[in-house]
């Protein structure tokens, strides 16, 4: 039975000194099991928005709801069931996979036998047991990508974002992770996903928000939007509603 994970009312952020607000008064709600799209050009506030939901900046006003098992609970409640893969690597290269993930989940609080087996459990899955004590410097970027999505469940949360999560890799890493995605969004975990790849998009998420100018143009179910706005897929919805002129 799905519920509210997470309900957004009216936030928006304006960062020091900027002339106009990155987010105006966005409102959204992610309930558990989807695999929610936050889609939109550059410069839309895709990363701005996630950037609140986690915790790593505050927003200047609205309010954010969070659930777990359907009762409201405060962030610090909330933090330890999320994960967050950023776009950019967040891991120690001069490290291997191994250590990298003996240290993130000591973050987490997870014993050692814990993390032991979490860490031989998603390199497995990761294909990258072979390489679980190598230097991530000498990694290709599909490599990389995976050890970060590794550090973003080492601790099994419930919601997971996900910042441009197959940015820069190859086609057969990107199905591997993919394919990894859904795996756990089938097994329960809700995922917030941000993407440039609108086809990949579109076979990956079931809902999506498209965000522009830091405001929501339209949110809800993929099929019905490209139904109900007569688009092919949605790069066609996306260029529908965004235009085709350059963004910074």
């Amino acid at each position: 039975m799905k519920f509210n994970c997470i309900q957004i009312e009216a936030v928006s952020k304006r960062y020091k000194g900027a002339a106009q607000d990155s987010l105006k008064k966005v409102s959204l709600t992610i309930q558990t099991g989807d695999v929610y799209g936050i889609l939109g050009p550059n410069g839309a506030g895709k990363t701005t928005l996630i950037s609140i939901l986690c915790g790593i900046i505050e927003a200047s006003d609205g309010h954010i709801v969070y659930r777990d098992k359907n009762e409201e609970v405060n962030f610090k409640g909330i933090q330890p069931k999320i994960g967050f893969v950023p776009q950019e690597y967040a891991l120690y290269q001069e490290l291997t996979p191994v250590q990298n993930l003996e240290y993130f989940g000591a973050l987490y609080n997870l014993s050692k036998e814990k993390i032991a087996e979490r860490t031989t459990e998603i390199l497995a899955v990761l294909g990258l047991s072979r390489v679980a004590n190598d230097r991530i410097e000498t990694f290709s970027g599909g490599m990389k990508r995976r050890v970060n999505l590794a550090i973003g469940i080492i601790h099994e949360p419930s919601i997971l974002f996900l910042d441009e999560p197959t940015v820069g890799v190859d086609v057969q890493s990107k199905v591997a992770i993919l394919k990894f995605l859904n795996q756990l969004n089938q097994a329960g975990t809700t995922i917030i996903y941000t993407s440039h790849h609108l086809s990949e998009a579109q076979d990956f998420c079931n809902r999506i928000a498209l965000i522009d100018q830091g405001e929501i143009i339209m949110n809800g179910d993929i099929d019905t939007l490209l139904s109900t706005h007569t688009a092919k897929d949605l790069k066609a919805l996306f260029i529908q509603f965004t235009g085709e002129e350059y963004r910074d």
